[in-house]
């Protein structure tokens, strides 16, 4: 292997992608966002590393990964709590890393969280494409190394920068990691068709618990509990959102995530906020999770104050 100024992968994970911040523009060519599932762990990682606001870093779905680093660079871990070695050395998340040519990078199976997200001081240096963005999209056959949406495989290169200069040395201070196994209640912006459910059925979304569905994944989080009633069955198909919350004719709602389809005709009661899409993208099959009604101003607030945050602050 002749040594590169890249990463080698060499266990590509269960499912590990190249993500940005997703595509914007685009969705009357039929062509969804895609994206960082959990937004606050992929902008810590790059943060720390004082990358800019939407550069490419890894998203590692339920671990396993393994790379062989062919520069001396920087690179911070951040999401699920994996268990992170450096040729075989334990070494602490959402803190800044100094690594050598040679050097094995390897991340375990979660013990909570789903996704892990690794950004390389400077970034990855993949081509931006629709929408300015090398977002994966599977689906789609958008984005990722190649411009085809495929998951990384045993073999692939990531070509970065050498780190120079090298950023400080940071970490995040224990109170400010999220705890994965926290209790999850997600905030809800009531939209222009909950008139179309019934006050029961509101009562029954807003004050019961539901699962995350194993039939989850990128494009949709289907939840079971008690099923919800709607007075109009299907509509015109029209635009979706990220995070609206459809409800099918099983009662049975689906969250619309960042690989979602750009036009539905299910009835939706409103949309989750972005900020809790990103908690509700590191809680597994199985877990509970609450709905709670957040005020447009609230929602807005939130969603100021961490792209403020993330977008100026280095």
């Amino acid at each position: 292997m002749n040594a590169q100024a890249g990463f080698y992968v060499t266990k590509p994970g269960f499912f590990t992608l190249l993500q940005d911040a997703g595509r914007r523009g685009v969705t009357h060519m039929g062509l969804t966002s895609g994206g960082a599932m959990d937004r606050h762990a992929w902008a810590w990682a790059n943060h720390l590393l004082g990358n800019r606001y939407g550069a490419a870093a890894l998203e590692i779905t339920f671990g396993g990964a393994e790379f062989t680093i062919g520069l001396n660079t920087q690179i911070v871990v951040t999401g699920a709590e994996v268990q992170l070695t450096v040729n075989g050395a334990p070494k602490p998340l959402w803190t800044t890393l100094q690594l050598n040519s040679g050097d094995v990078v390897a991340m375990s199976a979660p013990r909570a969280g789903v996704r892990a997200y690794l950004a390389v001081r400077g970034g990855f240096l993949v081509d931006s494409e629709l929408g300015g963005s090398c977002a994966t999209v599977v689906r789609e056959g958008t984005g990722g190394l190649q411009g085809k949406g495929q998951p990384l495989k045993e073999g692939d290169f990531l070509p970065c920068i050498p780190a120079s200069p090298l950023a400080v040395h940071r970490k995040i201070p224990h109170q400010w990691i999220p705890d994965y196994r926290a209790a999850l209640t997600l905030d809800v912006l009531p939209c222009a068709q909950v008139e179309r459910f019934p006050k029961r059925t509101l009562t029954t979304f807003f004050s019961n618990a539901y699962t995350l569905s194993p039939q989850s994944d990128r494009m949709g989080a289907r939840l079971t509990g008690p099923t919800l009633e709607v007075s109009v069955r299907q509509l015109t198909s029209e635009g979706t959102s990220l995070g609206a919350i459809q409800v099918p004719a099983d009662g049975q709602p689906i969250i619309l995530l960042q690989d979602r389809q750009t036009i539905g005709g299910y009835p939706k009661l409103g949309a989750v906020t972005p900020r809790s899409l990103d908690a509700l993208a590191q809680r597994p099959p199985g877990s509970s999770l609450r709905f709670g009604e957040i005020s447009l101003e609230g929602a807005q607030q939130k969603e100021r104050q961490f792209l403020a945050f993330f977008s100026t602050a280095r």
